[in-house]
């Protein structure tokens, strides 16, 4: 594990920027009783997850084969499942920002 000292409004850049992977920029946008508020950016099509909703997309995959990346109304399996999963797609993905 990385570990890393961060202050308010600094940053960590996670991926490489070579066009096929993506990367994630997280920022430290508050620190305040004990609790850190972090913001996202990530470009589109690079999923972010809580950890909770990850592991529940996990399992539930295990458990249920992808039945092929779009389903019959046209939007992508693994992200309909992480918006119900997540409560309606409140959390992180409301951060995200085009970026890079």
């Amino acid at each position: 594990m990385l570990v890393l000292s961060r202050k308010n409004d600094e940053s960590v850049v996670v991926g490489d920027d070579d066009g096929l992977g993506g990367t994630v920029k997280v920022t430290v946008l508050e620190i305040s009783h004990g609790s850190v508020k972090l913001g996202f950016e990530a470009q589109r099509g690079v999923p972010v997850y809580r950890e909770e909703v990850w592991e529940r997309i996990r399992t539930s995959r295990l458990r249920d084969p992808p039945t092929g990346g779009l389903d019959r109304t046209g939007s992508d399996d693994a992200y309909e499942k992480a918006n119900v999963l997540s409560g309606g797609g409140h959390g992180m993905s409301e951060m995200r920002k085009g970026f890079l």
